[in-house]
């Protein structure tokens, strides 16, 4: 087996092993994975964080040991907290860090990322946060354009929206809205949730396709077009812009 971390500010990870291949993810600066297979362009990789499987381009990443994956799968996560700042090395040579990018090893600003060390000033969150922070941090994101397989504030969709909102206030969720409605605990009214809960929609196959998080008031945030906010009733996302219903509730969440 062997194993890989993000040593660039944003990376795609494809469905298949080309660059024209749709893009399903991204990896952050200092985001560690598993290498699956390997070819001689393209790996396909396993995410520490989520578990999530694609393919990335090999000239994009760094090979790291087993003993140093293993490390920082064991260590507690410190996150970039600002929405973009630069990591420098040694030779005055810098990386882009965006906003939820992980800081290996960080310690007093350094970082070390396999064998280079960064120094690194910027603000960063290394501890969870309580639930009443989760629209704080939602807010950081707002007006960021939609992107399918986007994880950043240049770019993100409605499940990477809620996954690294989540990750700055320090909780793990999966990466596709399918796959977050599996966490949690369900409600089964509107009235029963808090601000912080997740609402999830499904389309017309019902198949669920879209989260968003639900703030006070009957409000919810989320990734359509751009993080948005909108209104949240029984029947779905009421998008006040359009006057009309533009998503269908499928379930709501408490996940902390």
């Amino acid at each position: 087996m062997q194993y890989g971390i993000c040593n660039l500010s944003i990376i795609p990870v494809r469905i298949e092993p080309n660059n024209i291949s749709e893009m399903v993810s991204q990896l952050l600066f200092g985001e560690h994975f598993k290498v699956l297979e390997s070819r001689k362009n393209w790996s396909k990789i396993r995410i520490a964080f989520d578990n999530y499987e694609g393919w990335i381009n090999n000239k994009q990443y760094e090979e790291i040991s087993e003993e140093t994956y293993k490390t920082l799968d064991t260590s507690a996560i410190t996150l970039a907290a600002d929405l973009i700042d630069f990591a420098t090395d040694n030779n005055n040579n810098f990386a882009t860090v965006c906003l939820g990018s992980n800081l290996p090893f960080y310690d007093s600003k350094n970082i070390l990322v396999n064998n280079t060390q960064f120094y690194y000033e910027g603000a960063i969150l290394d501890s969870q946060s309580p639930k009443n922070s989760v629209i704080d941090i939602a807010y950081k994101f707002l007006n960021t354009p939609y992107l399918w397989g986007g994880k950043t504030p240049f770019g993100i969709d409605s499940s990477g929206f809620t996954q690294m909102v989540y990750k700055l206030c320090g909780y793990k969720l999966l990466r596709d809205a399918s796959q977050q409605a599996t966490q949690g605990e369900v409600l089964s009214f509107i009235e029963e949730s808090e601000p912080g809960d997740l609402a999830f929609f499904d389309d017309s196959e019902g198949i669920i396709t879209h989260v968003g998080i639900i703030m006070k008031d009957n409000y919810i945030i989320h990734a359509h077009g751009k993080v948005r906010v909108d209104m949240l009733d029984h029947s779905g996302i009421f998008n006040l812009e359009l006057q009309k219903h533009t998503h269908k509730l499928r379930v709501i969440k408490k996940i902390i």
